[in-house]
């Protein structure tokens, strides 16, 4: 260690010698070299074991932060590394793993020149670390420049922007750890309830989220909570439904708004539990924005921790039913123009929002709702020369759900499955699909045409499959 040590201070010793003769003008006079970060460093007295660490650490991280740049490096105290060795159980800095020590330096390394105005400018939010999770990503720091700059909730700058010829240098009065999932919801006040709820919920929600992983969280903030509550204490809610909805904020894998953007539009499946305890589906739109079961937009996108992701989002999402995602994917709006406006003698979105069986009218959850769509709907309308009576299409709509039923499609069997309906006969369902469907369905006046194109939207009271075509009880 002190071998290197002379070493780099003999380079530093050589290359402001050989500065000082280059830069000789024909007076004779000296142009003093801006020195680069790890020249500063070593010329820092309070900075000696940061010099010790990064000259240890994997990577050649003396040679990285003496590049062009430009960086941005926090550079902890020699106080502020013993703090962090005692408590982590390290007697001397050479009892850290190299490997930890090189993720735990790069994350105090921001590739931008950025000087504490910049952060003062924007109050809080956040900045990409140069250390990287399992998944390649890159670490974010928290920052809030509102009385101060302080980063994670944990390290102060004590003193700021000592500029060098490739960034600028931050001292800091504490080690930034690499931070998970929930040390990041700990670390912004404006999760403060969600931090809370996690502790409260079934299930051991914090040490859940605090595994292996991957996870992707999306984050209510105190907002959220609070418009969700209503004026109800959270210490009223039952633990077990706070679990599960807590839950349904959570999506195993590390997916980027750049993933969503990408896929457009879909479901994907959270931790929290449906009925038949079959995994919750989660509906996302990312056409404008990125936007969860038509209520909830994301705003402050991609917050890396070394287990996942976070999105903030501006709503709680509330544990669906198989109306919430009939209301939230656009493919479905005739679908609920039907169920509504068109058939207002019967209150459908009543009916079908329920989560309770025992109801006067016999109509009970779980359901298995058959969902038509837009097209579907249109070449029906065709077909018939215009929108159906409300008697008629009342009988249409009862006829593709199924009460006291959460039917999956690995319940379904090879062959033919008859199915009873909530009113009109039956319908068969055919496996396997010799059209190209997941599974072909001859309704009651005999088409065999009708095809199940998705399946297995989840619900808390029912499931969801899609038909390219509306069926007809005779």
């Amino acid at each position: 260690m002190k071998t290197n040590k002379l070493f780099l201070l003999l380079l530093l010793s050589i290359s402001v010698l050989f500065g000082a003769c280059s830069n000789d003008d024909d007076n004779g006079t000296t142009t003093p070299t801006e020195q680069n970060i790890v020249e500063i460093a070593l010329a820092t007295p309070e900075l000696t074991i940061l010099v010790d660490a990064l000259t240890r650490a994997d990577g050649d991280l003396v040679g990285a932060l003496q590049g062009d740049g430009p960086f941005t490096v926090l550079a902890p105290t020699n106080a502020a590394f013993i703090a962090f060795l005692n408590e982590n159980g390290f007697s001397a800095l050479e009892d850290v793993p190299t490997d930890i020590l090189s993720e735990v330096l790069l994350n105090h390394v921001i590739l931008a020149d950025i000087k504490s105005s910049d952060l003062t400018s924007q109050g809080t939010g956040y900045a990409a670390g140069n250390a990287t999770n399992s998944q390649g990503q890159n670490i974010s720091l928290y920052f809030d420049a509102t009385n101060g700059v302080r980063f994670n909730n944990t390290s102060t700058v004590t003193t700021a922007d000592i500029e060098a010829s490739n960034g600028t240098i931050h001292i800091v009065n504490a080690v930034i750890g690499l931070p998970d999932v929930v040390d990041h919801a700990i670390m912004n006040p404006s999760f403060t309830s969600l931090v809370t709820a996690l502790g409260v919920a079934d299930g051991d929600l914090v040490s859940v989220l605090q595994g292996e992983g991957p996870f992707t969280v999306l984050a209510p903030d105190n907002e959220a909570f609070e418009t969700f509550l209503d004026g109800t204490p959270l210490g009223s809610v039952s633990t077990a439904v706070l679990s599960q909805i807590l839950l349904n904020h959570v999506v195993s894998g590390s997916i980027t708004a750049e993933d969503l953007i990408n896929s457009e539009a879909g479901y994907t499946a959270t931790s929290a539990s449906g009925a038949g305890d079959n995994p919750m589906s989660l509906y996302f739109n990312a056409t404008d924005g990125v936007r969860f079961n038509g209520i909830s937009s994301v705003f402050q996108a991609d917050v890396i921790g070394t287990n996942g992701i976070i999105h903030a989002v501006d709503a709680v999402i509330a544990l669906p039913t198989v109306v919430t995602f009939a209301a939230a994917d656009p493919n479905f709006t005739t679908l609920v123009s039907a169920l509504t406006e068109l058939t207002p003698g019967t209150d459908f979105a009543e009916i079908l929002s329920r989560t309770e069986g025992s109801n006067a009218d016999g109509i009970n959850p779980d359901y298995t709702v058959f969902a038509p769509t837009n097209n579907a709907f249109d070449a029906l309308i065709e077909d018939l020369g215009g929108v159906p009576d409300e008697t008629t299409l009342t009988n249409v709509l009862l006829y593709h759900v199924v009460s006291e039923a959460n039917v999956t499609s690995d319940m379904l069997a090879i062959g033919d499955t008859v199915v009873t309906p909530l009113a009109n006969g039956t319908f068969t369902i055919s496996l396997p699909s010799s059209n190209g469907n997941i599974a072909d369905i001859t309704d009651g006046s005999g088409a065999s045409d009708i095809g199940i194109i998705a399946v297995d939207v989840q619900a808390s009271n029912g499931v969801i499959h899609v038909l390219n075509k509306v069926m007809l009880p005779n």
